[in-house]
């Protein structure tokens, strides 16, 4: 069965900006996919960012959203990991 896809930019911070080498990828996701989703393929493009998953802080839009919440085409996602200052 085809699925439709949507388009998602993916602002990245901190460790994720670090190991991709840049501040944000463009995704192409099956429709109704969750922000969860999200952080299942940038785990399995960049299997050593999976340790932060559970510690990220998810936001769709600047508003800050669970792992359950439903991404839409357009969307911004941004993946923030806690950060120290010095």
């Amino acid at each position: 069965m085809f699925l439709d896809l949507i388009t998602v930019k993916v602002k990245l911070f901190a460790i994720y900006q670090e190991v991709y080498q840049q501040d944000e990828i463009t995704l192409k996701i099956p429709q109704k996919s969750q922000v969860k989703d999200i952080l299942n393929v940038i785990f399995e493009q960049k299997p050593e960012l999976a340790k932060w998953g559970k510690i990220t802080k998810l936001a769709v839009n600047l508003e800050f959203v669970n792992p359950n919440f439903v991404i839409k085409h357009g969307d911004e996602i941004a993946l923030i990991p806690p950060v120290s200052g010095g």
